[in-house]
């Protein structure tokens, strides 16, 4: 087992390696309650930092969500600091802005903490990552496909958020709180292994690591080293940015890719500005590059704030979306998945002999998938646009069923409907139409996922 002296030196010496903070800076750290934050906590007092603890209660879990509070605000007293503690309606910030619950709970944290920061003083905002966490990361992003940002994993610092954990491993951890007798608690559904991240920590990772039991630190320097290729590409990029892109008086950014050289190097450099800049994803970057290098002008990407267009003389005109911007997406067959605005639409072809359940979530659809007319088409709602709501026979205008269903004007705003040739399918998040249902005669099902992203 590890020592209190070997923890906490290596903490003091991580801290001061990285120039996270100083003896003169005030510190809100963020304790949930579980062994991370609970240790994270613990050195901060032993190593005399002035820290307060600030602790969110998203009400999710009932019960447990207030144990955890009432362990966070006894260890807080106890080391006589400051503890400041908010009870979030988390579902009803998911129903109110239609973000999935990892999004909504982030938010709400996150804008919570740099109140707090603002309101009291404080300098700098601590989080409890650690090096494992910042490896999961990797593999998430890696099998959802990413750049090589997603493949250097959970920074240190951004910002004023810090990271001073990231030295150590979870087992690391664990043994620490177990030799002082820190008190945690441990979240239940850190068990389940229907999220992503839990089946690579518990399912993935340790086959990796009876291969190779050095995998973390393999790992550790693997991430060193993609993040300095990166920032010396960033570098790069950035070097090149005043020479292939203009400013116009209305505030949209021209690019000019054929100022950048071979099509690689181009598709690299336009991701880069895309991904970093404007906030496009992989796939969508991807997809206009196609447009751009086959001459396809005037279509139109979308991130969640900005619409990128190919236009003529070689050039892609970006711009922020605005309201009477529908968001217009064509989706071949064949596509995986599409953005529009700040959604994500994921497909899965599958027989009907596999359909598990024909109830699902509200974010999922099962299509009828030899009734579709292709390509699909993704866009947001218009005045006029009816639709038959599954289990309904007659037409329903979509706003009369967003009224009835109580959508606040920003919710409408965002609402997408996905079409098959001037039929709406579905709804999106809502309500598919009754006559793409599934019925005793569906033989082919296309299932559709809806991702706040």
């Amino acid at each position: 087992m590890l020592s209190e002296k070997s923890l906490v030196e290596r903490f003091r010496l991580y801290v001061a390696e990285h120039a996270l903070f100083t003896n003169n800076d005030r510190l809100l750290l963020a304790v949930s309650g579980g062994v991370d934050s609970m240790v994270m906590l613990s050195l901060f007092a032993r190593c005399g930092y002035s820290v307060a603890v600030a602790h969110c209660n998203f009400q999710l879990r009932g019960k447990e969500s207030d144990d955890d509070e009432m362990l966070v605000e006894t260890q807080a007293r106890k080391y006589g600091l400051d503890y400041y503690n908010r009870r979030f309606d988390t579902t009803g910030e998911m129903e109110r802005t239609g973000d999935s619950m990892e999004m909504a709970a982030r938010r709400l944290r996150y804008d919570w903490f740099h109140s707090l920061c603002d309101e009291h003083g404080y300098t700098t905002i601590a989080i409890a990552h650690h090096i494992d966490d910042s490896i999961e990361t990797f593999f998430i992003n890696l099998l959802r496909g990413t750049g090589l940002k997603g493949l250097t994993g959970i920074g240190n610092r951004m910002g004023r958020v810090v990271r001073p954990m990231m030295f150590a491993t979870r087992k690391e951890i664990l043994e620490y709180a177990v030799a002082e007798g820190i008190p945690y608690r441990e979240d239940s559904s850190n068990r389940s292994t229907k999220y992503l991240r839990n089946k690579i920590r518990l399912g993935l990772i340790p086959m990796i690591r009876e291969i190779n039991p050095k995998f973390t630190d393999l790992m550790r320097s693997n991430i060193e080293h993609l993040t300095d290729a990166r920032r010396f590409l960033a570098h790069a990029v950035e070097m090149m940015s005043s020479n292939i892109l203009e400013s116009l008086p209305d505030g949209s950014q021209v690019l000019y890719p054929m100022r950048i050289g071979d099509a690689p190097s181009r598709r690299y450099v336009i991701y880069e500005l895309l991904s970093e800049r404007y906030g496009f994803k992989g796939d969508t970057v991807s997809a206009l590059c196609r447009a751009f290098e086959g001459g396809d002008t005037g279509k139109r990407f979308y991130s969640r704030e900005y619409v990128a267009v190919v236009e003529r003389e070689e050039s892609i005109v970006v711009s922020a979306i605005t309201a009477d911007d529908d968001c217009t997406v064509t989706v071949n067959e064949g596509d995986l998945r599409c953005y529009c605005g700040n959604s994500m639409l994921i497909f899965e072809r599958m027989d009907i002999g596999l359909v598990r359940e024909f109830g699902v979530p509200s974010d999922t659809a099962q299509i009828d998938a030899d009734k579709l007319k292709w390509p699909l088409t993704l866009r947001r709602w218009r005045e006029g646009d009816r639709f038959i709501p599954f289990g309904m026979n007659g037409c329903k205008k979509v706003g009369d069923f967003l009224t009835d269903c109580k959508a606040s004007t920003a919710e409408k705003q965002r609402q997408f409907v996905l079409l098959s040739g001037d039929d709406i399918v579905w709804l999106v998040g809502r309500r598919i139409d009754n006559r793409y249902r599934l019925t005793n005669d569906t033989d082919n099902v296309l299932k559709i996922t809806c991702e706040t992203i």
